[in-house]
Parts: C-alpha cells; sequence; structure tokens
C-alpha cells in the first residue's frame, strides 16, 4: 500500500505547466509540521513536492496561492533523471489523487479570516438569559 495524507501550507505559489503530449501538471511544495518537537523544543518542518495532474492541475494553479493551507492525499514516487552536468539525480514526489484547498474564500496569508466592513457587519442584539433554552 502506497498512501500518503498531508496538510500544510504552500512555500510558493503553483508551477503549472504541459507535458509535450499535452498533459497539463502542477507543481507545489508544503510545508508540513511535524508533530513532535525536537531535543531545542523546536517543530521542524518537512517541505514535501506535491505534482497535480490533469484537471485538477488547472484548479491548484487558478485557486492556490502560496501561504494558502492545502490538504493533499495521494502515493510517494520516486524517479530519477540525468542532469545537465551528467550526474544522475534522484527526486522524491506525492502524486496526488486528491487535493482539497483549506483556505476559506475569505481568508487572506495570515490564515485569519478577513472582516467584513463595517457597513456590513450586523448589529448584535443583546440577549437575556430567561430566552435561552438551557
Amino acid at each position: 500500500m502506497n498512501k500518503s495524507i498531508l496538510i500544510g501550507n504552500l512555500t510558493r505559489d503553483p508551477e503549472f505547466s504541459t507535458t509535450n503530449s499535452g498533459v497539463n501538471y502542477c507543481k507545489f511544495t508544503l510545508a508540513v509540521p511535524r508533530k513532535y518537537s525536537n531535543e531545542a523544543g523546536e517543530r521542524e518542518t518537512d517541505f514535501i513536492n506535491i505534482v497535480v495532474w490533469r484537471t485538477q492541475a488547472e484548479n491548484c494553479h487558478k485557486y492556490l496561492k502560496k501561504g494558502n493551507k492545502a490538504g493533499v492525499v495521494g502515493s510517494i514516487q520516486t524517479r530519477s533523471y540525468e542532469a545537465q552536468d551528467g550526474t544522475k539525480r534522484y527526486v522524491t514526489e506525492v502524486v496526488a489523487e486528491e487535493v482539497e484547498f483549506l483556505n476559506t474564500r475569505n481568508q487572506n496569508n495570515t490564515g485569519e479570516p478577513t472582516p467584513p466592513p463595517e457597513s456590513h457587519r450586523p448589529e448584535l442584539q443583546p440577549i437575556e438569559d430567561d430566552s435561552l433554552p438551557f
């Protein structure tokens, strides 16, 4: 079984491209914090390369940007290629089967909800304790 489930923040805007045969793909990196702290009391972060294909690649390119939180389900894949200097390079990445956009539409890059303008805020009415059902 080869399944990876990740939640993290994009480290940069997604890179969109098309293969020579016309298949769309999108690459981005997720910063995924580790669950436990190291000896210095700091939580380390892993930077995981993600590749997304076809229509889902178009959606990621269109809706994701640096700092957004995303959930990815996919499989881990390794590949190798020959670099320009003739050395063999190895790449490990997650090939996404599902990508969930976890920022709400009105969130900014800090992850905090963007407050509505003053003119759109509803008037708060006081609630009497006697009117509560519990």
